[in-house]
């Protein structure tokens, strides 16, 4: 563990790195390393030489731009010699003693930092410096929510637990929208403070209820990122911990959601009936939520029906996601929005979904095509990169299923055009179906799918989870 005389040595680094991740990201025009941040626990185990694997690309490349060192080298378990070098001098950090160069070219000279040398990035607004002014402004905000936390002390303030609300606002509203590597550093950081107040602060019955929600929302957002890098067992257990955050908040509407992630986890892990199970679980938990979360619940029954073959279980759910639909208005969940939230696209979305299943269904196509053209038009809020390419798979479906195979480059196109850092789970399985769908023997030997199949091939081959750590 860190001592506390570390912890001036933790927050000197911290800061060093949080500036050059953001000038890297002005500089190489790479979102992936905005609002790059580190967290206490990855130092400390940095710190305490527990590197077991080798960090993501992005945290490579910054603290390689930092000190001009490989990562290899910078947190390597021996010197040259084989003598074992003490895992707090691999990266040797002590207080700095003039200030930083203004570049990362290594002619400008040193660093002021003792040992390994560290290059620092101009300060954002100086004269050398790239950064504009709004980001500058966001890396002191989020340096003051950090100080403000640990000042209240063992007792959490108001201030401090209305700026982890926003925290958790920002996150949950930008995780359809983004790709998982520019969040995940934030949500384990957030995740990890509100376990932190609720283990060892001092809590009034109101504010560990708000604190049990906050932290039920970000478990939850961390299970849909396990899920979305292709780890489901992991997905499982942050999903058990947001039910029990929501039974500890005695929140009925978060109780249900969290039913409907698990539904959604075990289904792209092909446990169908399972899937089915949890859906049924949490539709008998809606009594009294007014949010969206019963129509998410009940499409993802139409869709845990559609692949275990229940046809008729499949039209009653898509009804009764209606009938939610006119009925819901806005709870305490959706007015977080993004993941929290059910918006009519991705209804159609998970409708086209559950039609596609379906054997010779007349209306695939059409479901498809409403998904498609509803995320078309969405509004930025209602917008998900991996619903929509979950739309346009569909279709892609569909008019295999229908034999209109010169329709299936221009809905597969979006999909396979998709960054990847954006490869994750659910888009490559879906992906893969169309694959399986292409390898029909009515199909197998047309030169449009022979094309269509070795491009899919090449997509699927480096999902998020395979992507260099």
């Amino acid at each position: 563990m860190i001592t506390r005389r570390h912890w001036q040595v933790f927050e000197t680094f911290k800061l060093h790195f949080e500036r050059t991740a953001n000038e890297l990201a002005e500089q190489d025009r790479d979102p992936t390393l905005v609002g790059l941040t580190l967290s206490k626990r990855q130092f400390e185990r940095w710190y305490g030489g527990e590197v077991k694997t080798r960090p993501y690309p992005a945290l490579c490349r910054v603290l390689e731009a930092m000190f001009r060192y490989p990562v290899d080298v910078l947190l390597g378990p021996a010197d040259e010699s084989g003598a074992a070098v003490d895992a707090g001098q691999r990266l040797r950090l002590v207080m700095p003693t003039q200030p930083p160069p203004s570049s990362l070219d290594p002619s400008e000279g040193g660093s002021g930092f003792d040992g390994i040398e560290f290059t620092s990035r101009p300060v954002p607004g100086d004269s050398a410096g790239r950064d504009t002014l709004e980001r500058q402004v966001a890396m002191a905000a989020r340096r003051a929510f950090r100080f403000s936390a640990m000042a209240e002390g063992s007792t959490v303030g108001p201030e401090t637990l209305d700026e982890l609300h926003q925290e958790v606002r920002r996150l949950a509203a930008a995780y359809p929208r983004l790709p998982l590597a520019t969040l995940l550093g934030d949500l384990v950081e957030v995740q990890d403070l509100s376990f932190h107040f609720l283990e060892h602060g001092r809590v009034r019955p109101a504010q560990a209820r708000e604190l049990y929600l906050l932290s039920a929302i970000t478990s939850g957002m961390l299970a849909k990122a396990s899920h979305d890098l292709g780890d489901p067992r992991s997905a499982m257990t942050q999903a058990r911990t947001a039910y029990v955050c929501a039974d500890n908040a005695d929140h009925h509407g978060m109780r249900s959601w969290v039913r409907g992630l698990q539904s959604l986890i075990a289904y792209w892990d092909g446990r169908h009936q399972e899937a089915s199970k949890y859906a049924a679980l949490g539709i008998s938990q809606v009594a009294g939520v007014t949010g969206t979360s019963a129509v998410w619940l009940s499409c993802l029954q139409a869709r845990a029906g559609a692949a275990l073959g229940d046809v008729a279980a499949v039209r009653e759910s898509l009804e009764e996601a209606e009938r939610a639909r006119d009925a819901a208005s806005s709870d305490d969940l959706d007015e977080f929005g993004g993941i929290m939230t059910f918006p009519v696209p991705r209804q159609l979305y998970y409708a086209a979904d559950a039609t596609a299943w379906l054997p010779n269904a007349p209306e695939a196509q059409q479901q498809a095509e409403a998904a498609v053209a509803a995320y078309r038009q969405a509004e930025p809020e209602d917008w998900a990169f991996g619903d929509q390419a979950g739309a346009h798979t569909d279709l892609a479906l569909a008019r295999i299923h229908a034999g209109n195979l010169d329709g299936v480059d221009e809905a597969m196109r979006p999909v396979l055009d998709l960054s990847a850092d954006q490869r994750i789970n659910g888009i490559v399985a879906s992906v893969r179906q169309v694959h399986t769908a292409l390898r029909d023997p009515r199909w197998l030997t047309a030169p449009e799918t022979r094309a269509a199949r070795e491009e899919i091939e090449a997509f699927t081959a480096a999902p998020v989870s395979a992507l260099p750590r």
